[in-house]
């Protein structure tokens, strides 16, 4: 009986576990050559690139519902792409042409920063975090001089505010709100205010007040649900769980949505757990850039073992430092639920790297 979780943050660390687990193990199995992670990650982009837009043409169709699909797979979508950019200059130096396969990728991800910002116009931001930081570590991988510096910053900024007032254009004249990025500027602005009120006068070292919750004293004080793994999981085992259903949805809103996640967690499990997530996610990108300084040693020893998985340390980090900055420090939203089962599958990715076979 111990071993079944009795709160949120119980299943969440159990889940964490057995996926880091199982990840060091599935990737210690399978030889993860640069070719596969190269059909691995064009396969997986283009998917997602068809996902997303699915969902951005549902938000046109009346008869069609939209899934927000950028939640839990953006990440994954940067994983694929810087993954896949990372490969292209250890083809070039053995000599192969990569003037196409470079070209369909940027239109991967062009594809993949309109679809996925019709629907939620904070993916955009995510993506671009992650692509500054998967280009600048490709540039640190492959001691070539960085194209990541001030004025490539300011034009991904200039882009991304294009790109937000393309939306904007697009939503006035076709007079849908959803696509507009000023409406969720106001939402945001309505319900910080309350939101920050609600997690500071409750917030404790172990959780939080009962009184402060949606649930008034049959709170828990800790697992409230706020955060937490797909509801799904939590009914699919029947654990005794509070959840939010319906119109509770919008009471959860007032945290999941509105405010960054260092605020979400805190307030749902506490200060002190949410000191040791933030050493677990330092601990992950220290770890990860340690071991992708030890693999580009050996890549320039001659030792190529390690490439496939070089390639895919370098797009896992740059996927897990955008979800990271977002999740944490803008919308919590990308970190919760579904998202948070892509948190903890790219974090064992990156932990998968700590043991290697030797073949």
């Amino acid at each position: 009986m111990f071993l079944i979780a009795q709160s949120h943050l119980a299943l969440i660390l159990e889940f964490a576990i057995l996926v880091h687990i199982g990840i060091l193990l599935l990737l210690n199995f399978i030889p993860l050559s640069l070719s596969i992670v190269l059909l691995l990650s064009l396969v997986v982009g283009v998917g997602i690139t068809l996902l997303f837009g699915f969902d951005a043409i549902s938000l046109m169709l009346p008869f069609l519902s939209h899934h927000e699909f950028t939640h839990p797979y953006g990440p994954i979508a940067i994983v694929a792409t810087i993954s896949a950019w990372s490969i292209l200059p250890m083809m070039k130096e053995t000599g192969v042409k990569i003037t196409n396969l470079k070209i369909f990728i940027a239109l991967l991800i062009i594809a993949i920063a309109i679809f996925g910002g019709m629907v939620h116009r904070d993916f955009i931001i995510m993506l671009a975090i992650g692509l500054i930081s998967g280009f600048f570590i490709i540039s640190k991988s492959f001691r070539k001089k960085s194209f990541v510096d001030i004025k490539t910053i300011l034009l991904l900024v200039v882009g991304v505010l294009l790109l937000f007032g393309l939306f904007e254009l697009i939503s006035q004249v076709l007079n849908m709100e959803i696509l507009s990025p000023m409406s969720r500027i106001t939402r945001m602005d309505t319900n910080v205010l309350p939101s920050l009120k609600m997690v500071l006068n409750g917030a404790t070292a172990t959780g939080h007040t009962a009184n402060s919750t949606y649930w008034g004293a049959a709170g828990l004080g800790n697992s409230d649900g706020y955060i937490s793994l797909p509801l799904t999981f939590v009914t699919l085992f029947c654990l005794p769980f509070p959840l939010f259903y319906g119109v509770l949805v919008t009471k959860k809103d007032v945290i999941d949505y509105f405010l960054p996640g260092i605020y979400g967690f805190g307030f749902d499990f506490g200060y002190i757990a949410l000191i040791f997530i933030i050493a677990w996610i330092l601990l992950v990108i220290i770890v990860g850039l340690k071991i992708l300084y030890k693999y580009r040693e050996k890549r320039e020893q001659g030792d190529n073992r390690y490439i496939g998985r070089e390639a895919l340390l370098i797009g896992s980090l740059s996927g897990f430092i955008a979800q990271t900055i977002l999740g944490f420090f803008i919308i919590n939203r990308t970190i919760n639920g579904s998202a948070l089962v892509t948190f903890i599958i790219i974090s064992a990715l990156i932990m998968s790297n700590v043991v290697s076979t030797k073949r």
